[in-house]
């Protein structure tokens, strides 16, 4: 079924222009509807009216006077001061043919001799561009009139669309100027609401425009403040906390080092090792959602950085990166995020490609592997903060399930996103896209 929301602008600056325009065009239809059914029809049947009195008059004259010299003198006269030349065709008799022409100058005309002549009559308004051939039969003639066109139309009606069309383009340039203007403060406004979305300085950004646009600003400004503090505020627990554990967990290693032979100290030293996981894994968790700036990096050279520091595990790695692909990051946040992928990634499998490019407005980065995969119905759940899938990740092996939580916040602060599914090596693919 078709909709008409499917015709509508999608913009704010076309739908206002809309709105603005639509009343303007209905009312250029209304005017014009009653300029023809008022002015048009009236003005142009009097003038059609008079060029058929003239014609009577003429032919009235010419039965009245039926010597050659006083039908001459009257033909002279109509000629010179009714804008209608005439003259008289003797022993023609009018060819029993169908008026040349149409239109509402003709209708119109037809109808106004019809009305005032009794003699057979013929309109020919094609034959010459400037002027109206009107025939008349006579007793023994024909009567042949050339009547110029201004006598027949009203010049009126071109300076009414003149001025209708011209001023409704007038107000439409300047309503679009005016809309143009009105639109700005909120292309702006989600340009740094996108902006902040994506990790980046919206510090210039200032309110402006109309009251309403205004209010929107401010209120998007308090929430980048509130969301700042609250992640700062955060981001410092995480981090006190996690600091102020590792003192304590320190002296239970000391002590569980010197009681090795004691019962339940080995289980009790594989806790404090796994409680010591999970602080890593808070730390770097903290400092991916630090204050760490976005500035103009290379995706590949970053990539070139990671994937070196994982062939220091012996593992087979193969990266293809489309040149230079800059976009601003937090380097250290996007660092870890593809270390904690292909990590992951090398952990279960025995190779692992690495691919980076631009795909429409943004990077895409896919890390594929061999490896066992992840079922279909938990890839949204490894996201989700400490799961674990048991069958392929223990302490021993795997993290805390923080690494992949730590990646997608990482990679949704700049904007982006992770997605998993299936990988043409029969394993896992992780994909990344950073918005450009």
């Amino acid at each position: 079924m078709i909709s008409i929301k499917q015709f509508l602008p999608r913009s704010l600056l076309g739908r206002s222009l809309l709105i603005i325009v639509t009343p303007l065009i209905l009312l250029q239809v209304v005017s014009a509807v009653i300029f023809f059914e008022s002015h048009w029809d009236k003005v142009s049947l009097r003038l059609a009216r008079s060029v058929a009195g003239d014609t009577a008059s003429l032919i009235e004259l010419l039965k009245q006077n039926p010597s050659p010299d006083d039908k001459g003198r009257y033909l002279e006269l109509w000629s010179a001061h009714k804008f209608i030349t005439a003259s008289l065709r003797k022993d023609e008799i009018l060819p029993n043919a169908p008026s040349k022409g149409s239109g509402l100058m003709e209708d119109v005309l037809n109808r106004a001799l019809r009305e005032t002549l009794r003699q057979p009559f013929r309109i020919d308004s094609e034959r010459l561009k400037r002027h109206v051939i009107v025939q008349v039969q006579m007793t023994d003639s024909v009567l042949h009139l050339i009547i110029s066109r201004k006598r027949l139309f009203s010049s009126t009606t071109y300076v009414f669309v003149i001025w209708m069309v011209g001023t409704s383009l007038i107000l439409f340039g300047v309503a679009t100027i005016f809309m143009r203007n009105q639109v700005k403060p909120i292309r702006r406004l989600a340009v740094a609401a996108d902006n902040f979305g994506k990790g980046r300085d919206v510090t210039q950004f200032k309110p402006e425009g109309a009251r309403e646009v205004r209010q929107a600003a401010s209120a998007f400004l308090a929430m980048r403040e509130r969301i700042s503090r609250q992640i700062s505020q955060r981001t410092d627990m995480l981090a006190g906390v996690s600091h102020d554990l590792r003192t304590p967990l320190t002296r239970m290693k000391l002590q569980l080092a010197m009681i090795k032979q004691t019962d339940g100290a080995k289980e009790l030293s594989s806790d404090v090792e796994e409680m010591e996981h999970m602080l890593e894994g808070y730390l770097a968790f903290a400092r991916g959602e630090g204050t760490e700036t976005p500035r103009p990096s290379d995706v590949s050279t970053v990539l070139n950085e990671v994937v070196a520091q994982a062939h220091r595990k012996s593992k087979a790695i193969d990266l293809h990166t489309e040149g230079e692909l800059m976009v601003p990051l937090r380097p250290q946040a996007f660092k870890r995020c593809m270390t904690n992928l292909i990590d992951n990634a090398i952990r279960y499998a025995n190779h692992v490609t690495v691919r980076a490019g631009t795909r429409g407005n943004a990077i895409e980065i896919t890390v594929d592997d061999d490896g066992p995969g992840i079922p279909e119905d938990q890839r949204e759940d490894v996201f989700k903060s400490f799961y674990r899938i048991d069958n392929s990740r223990n302490p021993e092996t795997g993290g805390v399930g923080l690494g992949l939580t730590i990646a997608r916040d990482a990679i949704r602060s700049h904007g982006g996103d992770i997605t998993l599914s299936d990988s043409p090596l029969s394993g896992l693919r992780a994909r990344v896209r950073l918005p450009l």
